[in-house]
């Protein structure tokens, strides 16, 4: 891969995409570049009955520059966004959506919306319409060139071990420095990661890098572990929203006296990609169950339930994702089956309601497989993600049950 050729999936992902709390019900597409080289156009279609776009474009720290697609700068309508390096003092041309990137080192990932009536080939269809390019480039822009990684592994999960400090020098030692970030990159020095030099650490260090970041990720699962019940989404259930913003409705936590390093910490260990405010009514909603309906953590090896109402408060669809909480990524299993969704009822048995009770364990109960969620021995974290969601979610009035032991 290069930078500006685009990794456009032409189905839904599956396990082997190992990524934090990734969505499988929509493709996804993605794609870096390095503005070093100077000012890059990227090109989206506008949103229409072909499909649309959801999602964002983010700095090397992850902090979201550029929100795309209806929710986003284009507003639905489409258009070039011109993503233009630190400090740059050149003209920016007419008809542009102009974004200035605090970093050199950028990426976006979307996911492609099928229209009402399409199929997922129609949504990767219409994914390769777009375009990134340099601005030099723009009289004469290259050919496109696409990948789709579908049938292959693509790790993208963090390292919680030394390898994290390698892909700290990898951003440190390049990116501009904050003034906020002046006293941790004066500390980073004593590491070997600098600016201009090799990143090289003897034994001892490389011995201590490693424990230090167990140590985190130990300290992070034991802060989701003990989750604060301020913060879930209900009083009298135990979901939590994915998107747990600052108190200004952004990610970035910094305020006028301080910046609030645990809880910014928190959310981007088990989120990527989110969009730069969060507002009252979400394009997307997504609810985690932090424990189940008698307050207990979920383990491995536990077999859970959920049942889902036949009058979900969405507009577009819901999807329940079985995530690992190990790993906030998807669980390796033979069926490569990580959700079950609205688009998946017609193949599942329903209640007599017309509810459907979706199953989270290790196996699958007699005759209920197609309402099965494997967790191949490993913790479940399962997320209702609803795409869409109506003012009965939004104001809360709907309130879904929680996960119970089955």
């Amino acid at each position: 891969m290069k930078d500006n050729d685009i990794i456009a999936y032409s189905h839904t992902a599956t396990p082997k995409l190992e990524a934090i709390t990734a969505n499988s019900t929509t493709p996804y597409i993605s794609a870096f570049t390095d503005l070093q080289r100077g000012p890059v156009v990227l090109e989206v279609p506008a949103a229409s009955a072909e499909g649309s776009l959801y999602g964002q474009i983010v700095d090397a720290w992850q902090f979201t520059i550029a929100d795309v697609g209806p929710a986003g700068m284009d507003k639905g309508q489409g258009g070039k966004y011109l993503l233009t390096p630190p400090g740059y003092l050149g003209e920016i041309p007419q008809g542009y959506l102009h974004v200035a990137s605090p970093n050199y080192r950028i990426a976006f990932a979307f996911r492609s919306v099928p229209a009402e009536g399409k199929s997922l080939q129609d949504a990767y269809l219409y994914a390769k319409k777009m375009r990134m390019y340099y601005l030099s480039e723009a009289a004469s822009p290259p050919t496109q060139r696409f990948v789709d990684p579908s049938n292959d592994v693509y790790p993208t999960l963090p390292f919680y071990d030394e390898r994290h400090f390698e892909d700290m020098h990898a951003v440190a030692s390049v990116e501009p420095a904050n003034e906020q970030d002046k006293v941790m990159m004066g500390m980073l020095m004593s590491l070997g990661i600098e600016r201009g030099k090799p990143f090289n650490p003897d034994d001892t260090t490389r011995k201590a890098m490693r424990q230090a970041a167990i140590d985190a990720w130990f300290y992070l699962q034991h802060w989701f572990d003990n989750f604060p019940r301020e913060k879930l989404f209900w009083p009298d259930r135990h979901y939590a929203s994915l998107l747990q913003a600052d108190e200004n409705q952004r990610f970035t936590f910094v305020y006028e006296d301080k910046i609030d390093l645990i809880n910014r910490a928190a959310e981007y260990f088990w989120c990527t990609y989110m969009p730069k405010q969060l507002s009252p009514s979400p394009a997307t909603q997504y609810l985690m169950a932090m424990a189940d309906s008698q307050g207990q953590l979920l383990q491995a090896g536990l077999m859970y339930r959920l049942t889902v109402p036949a009058q979900m408060p969405v507009k577009q669809f819901w999807a329940l994702t079985v995530y690992n909480r190990d790993t906030m990524s998807f669980i390796y299993n033979t069926l490569e089956r990580t959700t079950l969704s609205s688009y998946d009822l017609d193949g599942m048995k329903k209640n007599a309601d017309g509810s459907v009770t979706i199953y989270i364990g290790p196996h699958a109960p007699a005759g209920l497989e197609s309402n099965w969620i494997p967790t191949s021995g490993k913790r479940p974290l399962p997320a209702m993600r609803l795409y869409g969601p109506t003012d009965a979610f939004n104001n809360k009035s709907f309130r879904l049950a929680d996960v119970e032991r089955a």
